[in-house]
């Protein structure tokens, strides 16, 4: 049974605040629990992939400015050599995964349907690497020296939002920083690539960890694991069992734990909106692959070259897990992996809550590339949407204490001052509150519709 509290729509489940503790386990108000399809791939050993093909570099791997090539037509390049320089403080560089020649600087299409200028590497097999410095005593660095390896090491979040690291751990005033939260949730159903990560090298999440907190000498580390991953829990608790500055927090299975907000309001009891960063509330939240890009990046001086893609689905033979070279294209891991069991009827780059779904697997893999989820069925497609019944359910789902169907008729008639009135541009489009109406409304597509026209308006202005 659910009750209501005060004037918050927050409710009380079994007498427990929501968002609190429920069941011993950290989590938050509403979300949803779709099935996750994990079994396919999640005891699939990580895999490595040596790319045969072309390699294409977008330009725009990250949030901010592109980056602006410093290479040339017919320059010849090696694995771990910078191709692309930052195009401003909130960018990031891009360097190659291969050694080749830069075979051409052209527009190619990535997995959100838009043309982004690449660079374009013939890979020559060799895989000739650039020399790397490793750094065993990182404790020695001083703050300026890590943030900056960081920088050069063309670090963003990996977990696909891809904001530059270096920037996110540079904030205003460190001091008032309490709390370094590790991402460790993966609550997106199908993706195992971060599970995988922590089964087979959990030291490089917690010496990441550690080199993150050296930054903040006043914080605590949190990583932030679903129940659904006992046996990491279990592990990680080992690990930093004589570490005082870590703490493993168990949490709730439930999507989308491993949201920004939702993961500091779990572990931390505290709340950010739209207008606040997690800085705000004292917090850094990073995911299981940009740590291990720090730990990378710091201890053997490589940059950002490779990253775990989950290519998984029940269209794909072998689902599994692959340490991919970043730039290779999507085709050549569907080979690797026996290619189709059947045709697949609907294919998404990322999850199916978040992702983007694509028409064609001829896309090269980028820095926020986490997977390719391959399906015989499209059972969206085959919904029949009806009359909203105000029947609640999508404003019990929804994370952010937000009515989804009135947003969406707000959208629909295009009245964008009542869906900012009502809070529209706190909606964090994870999709929950799709998946929760029997009515099988797309609310979240139209949500996330009017708060592009809206932040579109605000920038124009």
């Amino acid at each position: 049974m659910i009750q209501y509290i005060h004037n918050k729509r927050q409710p009380i489940i079994n007498g427990i605040e929501s968002g609190v503790e429920l069941m011993g386990l950290r989590t938050f108000k509403g979300g949803v629990h779709p099935y996750d399809g994990k079994e396919l791939s999640k005891d699939k050993p990580i895999r490595e992939l040596i790319p045969q093909g072309d390699m294409v570099f977008p330009l725009s791997q990250h949030i901010g400015a592109p980056a602006t090539s410093c290479v040339s037509v017919g320059d010849s390049v090696l694995r771990g050599q910078k191709i692309a320089d930052a195009g401003g403080f909130v960018s990031a560089p891009i360097y190659s995964s291969v050694s080749g020649t830069v075979k051409a600087i052209e527009p190619r299409r990535v997995a959100t349907g838009d043309m982004v200028n690449s660079i374009i590497i013939e890979n020559d097999g060799k895989f000739i690497e650039t020399g790397f410095e490793r750094c065993d005593d990182y404790t020695s660095l001083s703050n300026d020296e890590i943030i900056k390896k960081i920088q050069n090491a063309g670090i963003v979040g990996m977990g696909g939002a891809g904001f530059p690291t270096h920037v996110k751990l540079s904030p205003n005033n460190p001091e008032k920083i309490e709390f370094i939260i590790a991402n460790c949730a993966e609550c997106e159903p199908y993706l195992t690539s971060d599970y995988r990560s922590m089964v087979e090298e959990p030291e490089k999440l917690i010496t990441g960890m550690k080199i993150i907190l050296q930054l903040f000498p006043k914080a605590k580390g949190l990583l932030g694991i679903e129940d659904n991953k006992k046996d990491v829990i279990d592990a990680m608790q080992k690990l930093v069992a004589n570490e005082p500055r870590i703490e493993v927090v168990p949490l709730l299975t439930k999507y989308p734990q491993g949201g920004e907000r939702q993961l500091i309001k779990a572990c931390t009891d505290r709340e950010i909106n739209s207008k606040m960063l997690p800085a705000d509330a004292g917090c850094i939240v990073d995911n299981v692959a940009t740590i291990n890009a720090i730990y990378t990046a710091i201890v053997e001086g490589k940059p950002v070259m490779d990253r775990i893609f989950t290519l998984t689905g029940d269209a794909i033979k072998d689902p599994c897990n692959y340490r991919i070279c970043i730039g290779t294209n999507c085709n050549e891991i569907l080979e690797q992996a026996g290619g189709f069991a059947k045709d697949p009827v609907k294919i998404i780059s990322g999850g199916p809550m978040m992702g983007f779904s694509v028409m064609d697997t001829d896309l090269p893999t980028t820095k926020t590339s986490g997977a390719l989820l391959c399906l015989t069925i499209d059972e969206v497609s085959k919904y029949e949407t009806t009359a909203c019944i105000n029947c609640g359910r999508c404003v019990e789902a929804c994370p952010e204490n937000l009515i989804p169907s009135r947003l969406s008729k707000f959208s629909d008639h295009g009245e964008k001052d009542e869906f900012e009135k009502w809070y529209g541009l706190e909606c964090i489009e994870c999709g929950s509150c799709s998946f929760a109406c029997p009515a099988r409304k797309p609310l979240a597509q139209a949500i996330k519709t009017m708060k592009k026209q809206i932040l579109a308006d605000k920038r124009k202005k």
